[in-house]
């Protein structure tokens, strides 16, 4: 049986492996193999921290440029895709770092303070019968002010740390901290706006 799989499994991870290596040699039709791959998902993420479309395509093709020119880097050590997927994110941040600047913010006021001690106890259904697709909260996302959408984008969807985050975009992590959950408590009252005015029309209904 352990054989039978080998034999399955063994060609698709060979042939995922030799498109690297061709890529590792300048191969351009393995090149645009990649691209067609990985060129929706990473455009996603440049749409993530830029203003508009055309900044995210030049975004998009930095990081290319970056992924082939890099490539002999890669080892082999966890995935490629998420190796390209950190090239981008770095590449996207200092797109942001570049077009904006994140206002200092010493210490967290009343507001982060009461929402921060909410969030200790926030569940799922505290966001009411409302059902948010992921499309909407992207949308929501994309919508918050600039310091603190970056801060959401790398915390919450990118997974980095606070400390991370900090030496990323050159702020302290205190400063980190207050953008998340400033981004956070304007999410939180979007959505509740949103289900008020839900509840609202099947009661008009």
């Amino acid at each position: 049986m352990y054989y039978f799989v080998y034999i399955i499994t063994r060609p698709l991870a060979d042939l995922y492996s030799d498109i690297i290596q061709r890529c590792k040699r300048g191969d351009r039709k393995a090149q645009e193999s990649v691209y067609n791959l990985l060129a929706g998902k990473m455009f996603a993420i440049c749409l993530r921290y830029c203003a508009n479309y055309e900044d995210a395509r030049d975004v998009l093709h930095d990081g290319f440029v970056t992924v082939f020119t890099k490539i002999g880097q890669f080892h082999s050590e966890g995935s490629f895709e998420g190796w390209v997927r950190r090239i981008f994110v770095n590449h996207a941040v200092e797109y942001y770092r570049n077009n904006a600047k994140i206002p200092v913010i010493a210490g967290l006021d009343d507001n982060d303070r009461h929402f921060a001690a909410s969030e200790e106890t926030e569940n799922d259904n505290d966001w009411g019968a409302y059902q948010l697709s992921e499309v909407e909260i992207l949308a929501l996302v994309d919508e918050l002010p600039p310091q603190y959408k970056v801060v959401f984008n790398l915390y919450v969807i990118d997974g980095l740390s606070h400390k991370e985050i900090s030496e990323k975009l050159e702020i302290s992590e205190g400063t980190s901290r207050s953008n998340l959950l400033r981004a956070r408590s304007i999410l939180q009252k979007t959505v509740s706006e949103k289900v008020n005015s839900v509840m609202y029309q099947k009661k008009c209904k």
